[in-house]
């Protein structure tokens, strides 16, 4: 299972707490953790058969703690096979005993019948009270015998299994049918399976499917055909959400994963940038245990960094020269431009090998252009801007989009575990810039939205808290519009994203339409309040100080 910025872990789902409420939105189930004893709603989505990804989740995480939870999975599964032989053992045991019972009561019943006869034979010979007596014998063994027969069978009541048979008892074609119409979150596995599912994996219900919700299907007779339905129901499942997903993502770890389910690349990392993005990466970066070399143009921002274990590089050429992948992170396009072409920048450092990752958001005709001079020295490039704030950054939350070098997205798992959520890879070098441009276009395009809203409902007569309480309970609620909003209610626009930064998002994500005849108007008329805000010296403050151009 995998959740927010955990790395990939195995789990079973079990049932949760009563009181624990189920969260709204997509489909998930209730799952434990192997190795930690935590627990968490993991959507179905997010979640995968232990057994076909269990060596491609080794291979990635390498940690002790890691390891100690694959232990843990397999003594796990190695309990629950030797539980089944012990069960189908006991149940066969069962069986010749009332075979063993059976026969023996059979045998009884000759013995008594061939006495009976000798008897009977005998008292014929007697007088009239004699066969009298017969009448009352022979009357009352034949009311007899049908209960003796009955007891001699079976000591339960009719219909009613014995308990080691109910995992043999197959469900009917109506409960079956139930179970396919119904959706996931109804299934429930049975605990205990005697025979495994043929052309499946015989693990994969201890991590998708073990104890889900109480209720429509929730009883222990419900044998392999319900065992059958229920895998084939999430596979299809699964299969769709990956073929859904076009781009290749690799997943992220908390810091909380320092302690052994990030390994930390052994290569020599720098890193070019410290403003409120790079900031928050290099500082995960570390923590992750990484070996970091950082540069920045005012070089009192390393201080910190230093202090925290970071080594210092004296210019961009020299950070690139002495390590094996270095990021940028720098403010647009011709920061981009000078910080690699510029007196000892990047370029002066490449040699062949060495890699470079520029993490700006810019536009791809820039990124394009620093991809090749860089491959034209012989080194690698990969574009990687990252969508998310400073907040998101400093809790290594931000989505990374990347394209160029496939290797080299490979070789920046750790560090892109370390510092996001979720990384994604698209494909060519400009993909990913087209992206980044794209989500900031939307983004921005919000904020203003949100800002006319409040304007409004202030002109009008109408409370802003209350609309920010109608819009928390509809379908636009989200963390962003609830913080955006209380910055605007409280006058606070300490920076979290430079509302100068998103301006210039918006400009170069409407010169991307231009170049392809596309129409922007909503992003143009956007762009036109936040140049109003920067008119009115809001630049260095948080894009939400777009509200002031509507006031003013």
């Amino acid at each position: 299972g995998k959740l927010g910025r955990y790395p990939p872990w195995p789990g079973k789902i079990v049932n949760p707490p009563k009181d624990l409420k189920k969260p709204r939105g997509k489909k998930c189930f209730f799952v434990k953790f192997f190795g930690t004893e935590d627990h968490a709603w993991i959507k179905v989505e997010q979640l995968k058969p232990y057994h076909p990804h269990k060596e491609e989740m080794i291979k990635i995480n390498k940690g002790k703690r890691f390891q100690q939870a694959v232990d843990a999975v397999e003594e796990f599964l190695r309990k629950t096979k030797s539980k089944d032989q012990a069960s189908s053992h006991n149940s066969n045991e069962e069986k010749n005993r009332r075979n063993s019972s059976e026969e023996r009561g059979k045998q009884s019943t000759g013995e008594e019948k061939r006495k009976a006869s000798l008897s009977e034979g005998k008292l014929k010979k007697g007088t009239g009270e004699g066969k009298k007596r017969v009448s009352s014998v022979s009357s009352e063994r034949g009311s007899k015998s049908p209960l003796k027969r009955a007891q001699d069978q079976s000591p339960r009541k009719r219909g009613r299994p014995p308990k080691d048979e109910k995992d043999l008892t197959i469900p009917e074609s109506s409960t079956v049918k139930r179970v396919m119409t119904g959706t996931v979150a109804g299934f429930k596995w049975p605990p205990s399976v005697s025979e495994p599912v043929k052309d499946s994996d015989p693990h994969f219900h201890h991590f998708l499917l073990s104890q889900t919700e109480k209720g429509r299907i929730g009883r222990q007779d419900h044998s392999a055909a319900l065992s059958t339905v229920c895998y084939q129901a999430i596979t299809k499942k699964l299969k769709v959400c990956e073929e859904e997903t076009g781009s290749t993502s690799i997943q992220a770890a908390d810091s909380t994963a320092v302690n052994g389910s990030i390994t930390p690349t052994d290569k020599k990392i720098g890193f070019l940038g410290l403003g409120l993005m790079g900031s928050g990466i290099v500082s995960n970066l570390l923590k992750m245990g990484h070996t970091v070399t950082v540069w920045n143009r005012t070089a009192e921002k390393c201080d910190l960094f230093i202090q925290e274990g970071a080594r210092l590089g004296r210019t961009p050429a020299e950070v690139v020269s002495t390590c094996d992948i270095t990021f940028a992170c720098v403010s647009d396009p011709k920061a981009a431009k000078d910080l690699v072409l510029g007196p000892s920048g990047v370029l002066q450092g490449i040699r062949p090998g060495k890699c470079y990752v520029d993490m700006s958001t810019v536009d791809a005709d820039t990124v394009t252009e620093l991809a090749q001079v860089i491959v034209s020295r012989g080194g690698r490039f990969l574009e990687a801007p990252v969508s998310g704030n400073q907040q998101l950054s400093n809790d290594g939350m931000l989505v990374i989009l990347a394209a160029g070098d496939r290797g080299l997205y490979e070789d920046c798992s750790s560090c892109f575990q370390a510092m996001g959520k979720t990384s994604f890879f698209l494909g060519e070098v400009g993909n990913a810039a087209k992206m980044m441009l794209i989500v900031n276009m939307v983004q921005g395009s919000f904020m203003a939205t949100i800002a006319e809203g409040l304007t409004l409902a202030q002109v009008t007569g109408q409370s802003q808290q209350t609309l920010l309480d109608i819009l928390n309970q509809g379908q636009l609620a989200s963390i962003f519009l609830d913080q955006k909003c209380q910055n605007i209610l409280q006058g606070n626009f300490k920076p979290d994203f430079y509302l100068k930064y998103i301006q210039k998002d918006l400009r170069l994500a409407i010169a991307l339409g231009d170049s392809v005849n596309h129409p922007t108007p909503m992003a143009a008329a956007a762009n036109e309040v936040y140049k109003r805000a920067k008119a009115l010296d809001q630049s260095d403050n948080d894009m939400s100080a777009v509200y002031r151009a509507y006031i003013h």
